[in-house]
């Protein structure tokens, strides 16, 4: 049995600390910025490359979080970070978007490339897809179970990546990556590490009792370690970055101590009293059971750890104790240089544990404009301050004065020391991105798309010139020979997937792909988008995907041949005027359509509305039809809509309507689309579908008096994301 990994959370240093002492392989930890845990205190670039050599020193590698997804003005930074990533021991970036997936695998290929659990990655399509964005490991949904587990984790290895799980921790109520509730009603994206959590929030009892209907208890795989190791998974991750060093270590500590008993054969321990006396909701393996039930759920928020203010200190002051030896102070430096006219410039480096010398290959002179003094000296070796060392002492008492070397070779003095200094790695050198310039600006108006999901609306396309695409399900496989015949009967309808499509069926996706060959495809899926480049089809990254830059738009149009893309909802306008899309590629954007804020695997009207069954089964997929509504202490209305053959969806109060963007944008998009489909929410649409269309085609082409029946007709709306942005 290979070892498997043991990955534990560093929201701060003494938490990082605490996972190294705790036995931990690796550790993921985020900078101030680019990660997802805006809330955790994180460490700065400065703190950094102590980090690593402690760390390191401890056999412990390093992943360092820049998990969110990224804005066009946000890239210099952006580059200016990874530029110095490059040139420390950082052994893994973990990663969200698909343009710094680009600009990682394209610029800096010596850094190693982990998906993060935000691409919600549940079938082999996505791992294919990124195998060929250089990834090497994948941390895959939270909701999927060890038999998926497992023939996930058979395709990553024959694909060279590497798979990783969640074992313990926080659950999500919804797929990671597809959750907007944060974003939407409170300006705070998840997407961007801002998550206010309003799913665990209370709200109106709900009449099956409940005052917390979305709220999770904790993941925690204590019992399932060997039936993990046996599905293949190569590295088991504990969630917590905003828990503090107490709760790292004994996690960690406990689950180090379990994986030990699998490593020697030995019986699992069931004994969970450790786990219980920190931070916890209770505990639940539902979703690795493939159990998805009603006892998942916890109506209370709140820590549940069984334990008293004096076992708490008592276990606080015993990690401080264990943690407050371990220092990230940089290494200190003496160097001590040495020369005289006419020969070479020597410089000997010591460290508490190791020493060398270099000279120059030039020699000293007496002419040149800037002398070797101490100032001069420091000012040109400072870069060995931006490493795991720092200049403590430098002598030069031994250097005759006045003398020069010229600067190219102080240089190449310096970059031999740092070479030395970092395990014999040279420095690279930074990367300048070409400009990137906005293509083909549009002299003809945009075109209007509509999305529909039921064959009732099947007639707007015999009356309207527009795209029609027509929403599968989330599982296909039911009924597929009649979706089948439904797009083969009607050939101008576009297919578009969702997001979630999980081992059957993405298998059933793929065959309506083989039995269909549609001409054009809108998918929000990259496994679909991956088997659909395999055949040729042209596709459309779908609104699901969040495409935020002009680098994620080149990731998909050259590495899978994507023909388009939706703009990201989540962006305001000054967001979206910074995007510059590729040359022959056309950029799409949804101007009306409800807001769904989360999709969920768990059955969200078992606390909403007393469904009697105890646990989801094929049939709660394939055919409950129901909807129910909740409404927080805030007095809003979210509405829970279950259709057949799709997960459980929660959709915002209102619809989103956004008829500036047109003008204000007008050289950018291609189509508009507007989403049609029939869910229920506070929004009325006071028009017939036929009539809806034929005024947003004449919005768009600049009609006044359109624009304003449909403000009329259409209400309440909201378009809070074009304002606020991420």
């Amino acid at each position: 049995m290979s070892k498997i990994e043991l990955l534990a959370p560093g929201g701060d240093v003494d938490s990082i600390k605490a996972a190294i002492a705790a036995g931990a392989d690796a550790v993921y930890c985020g900078v101030t910025k680019f990660n997802a845990r805006n809330r955790a205190s994180n460490i700065s670039f400065k703190d950094l490359s102590g980090v690593l050599r402690l760390a390191h020193n401890h056999d412990c590698k390093v992943f360092l979080t820049l998990n969110i997804l990224i804005t066009e003005n946000e890239i210099p930074d952006l580059l200016r970070l990874l530029n110095k990533l490059v040139n420390t021991s950082i052994d893994g970036i973990i990663v969200q978007d698909l343009g710094l997936l680009y600009l990682l695998s394209a610029y800096f290929k010596g850094l190693d490339l982990h998906a993060s659990t935000q691409l919600t990655t549940h079938n082999e399509g996505q791992i294919k897809f990124l195998s060929k964005l250089s990834v090497t490991r994948v941390n895959l949904s939270r909701e999927i179970n060890l038999e998926e587990i497992k023939t996930l984790s058979a395709s990553a290895h024959e694909n060279g990546l590497l798979i990783e799980v969640f074992v313990h921790g926080s659950y999500c109520i919804s797929f990671s990556g597809l959750c907007y509730m944060s974003s939407v009603q409170g300006g705070n994206s998840g997407n961007r590490g801002k998550c206010s959590q309003p799913c665990r929030d209370q709200y109106e009892l709900t009449p099956a009792g409940k005052r917390y209907p979305l709220n999770l208890k904790d993941n925690s795989a204590w019992a399932d370690l060997e039936e993990l190791s046996e599905a293949g998974v190569d590295s088991m991750k504990i969630e917590g970055r905003i828990k503090k060093f107490h709760y790292v270590y004994t996690v960690v500590e406990a689950y180090r101590k379990q994986l030990q008993r699998l490593n020697e054969g030995i019986n699992l321990s069931t004994d969970k009293g450790s786990l219980k006396k920190t931070f916890n909701r209770s505990f639940s393996n539902g979703f690795l059971k493939g159990d998805i039930n009603k006892d998942m759920f916890v109506d209370n928020p709140r820590d549940i750890s069984a334990t008293d203010l004096a076992e708490f200190t008592e276990i606080r002051s015993k990690v401080k104790s264990i943690i407050d030896p371990l220092s990230i102070a940089k290494v200190p430096l003496t160097i001590t240089i040495s020369g005289r006219r006419d020969e070479a410039l020597h410089i000997a480096i010591n460290t508490s544990d190791s020493s060398f010398v270099i000279s120059s290959e030039k020699y000293l002179t007496s002419s040149g404009k800037s002398p070797l003094n101490e100032n001069e000296l420091l000012k040109r070796f400072k870069a060995l301050n931006e490493t795991e060392y720092f200049i403590e002492k430098l002598d030069i008492k031994n250097l005759s004065s006045g003398l020069h070397l010229p600067f190219s070779e102080l240089t190449l003095l310096k970059n031999r020391i740092l070479f030395i200094l970092n395990d014999s790695r040279a420095q690279v050198a930074p990367v300048k991105l070409p400009v990137l310039l906005r293509s083909d600006q549009r002299s003809t108006p945009p075109a209007l798309s509509v999305l529909i999901s039921s064959e009732k609306d099947l007639h707007l396309c015999e009356k309207t010139a527009v795209h029609i695409y027509f929403q599968l399900p989330d599982s296909p496989s039911n009924n597929l020979a009649e979706w089948i015949v439904l797009f083969k009967n009607n050939s101008s309808l576009i297919p578009w997937f969702p997001p979630v499509l999980i081992s059957k069926e993405y298998h059933a996706a793929e065959q309506f792909l083989k039995e269909v060959q549609p001409e054009q495809i809108v998918t929000n899926n990259t496994g679909i988008a991956f088997k659909a480049n395999e055949m040729g089809i042209p596709w459309i990254a779908g609104p699901f995907l969040n495409m935020t830059n002009s680098y994620s738009l080149l990731a998909l149009k050259e590495s899978s041949n994507c023909a388009g893309a939706f703009i990201s909802n989540e962006l305001s306008l000054r967001q979206i005027r910074g995007i510059k899309k590729p040359e022959n590629f056309d950029l799409f954007f949804s101007i009306y359509h409800p807001i769904e804020l989360m999709t969920s695997r768990q059955c969200l009207l078992q606390q909403v509305s007393a469904c009697e069954k105890e646990q989801i089964d094929e049939t709660c997929i394939r055919s409950c039809q129901k909807s129910a509504s909740i409404r927080n202490l805030k007095q809003e209305t979210l509405f829970i809509d279950k259709g057949a053959g799709n997960y459980c969806r929660i959709y915002n109060e209102t619809n989103y309507l956004n008829t500036e963007i047109v003008a204000d944008v007008p050289d950018l998009f291609s189509r508009f689309l507007i989403d049609l489909r029939d869910i229920r929410t506070e929004t009325r649409l006071e028009m017939d579908k036929s009539k809806c269309i034929q005024l947003f085609a004449y919005h768009l082409q600049g009609d006044p008096h359109a624009t304003l029946q449909l403000r009329g007709a259409i209400h309440p709306t909201n378009n809070k994301q074009y304002q606020t942005g991420i």
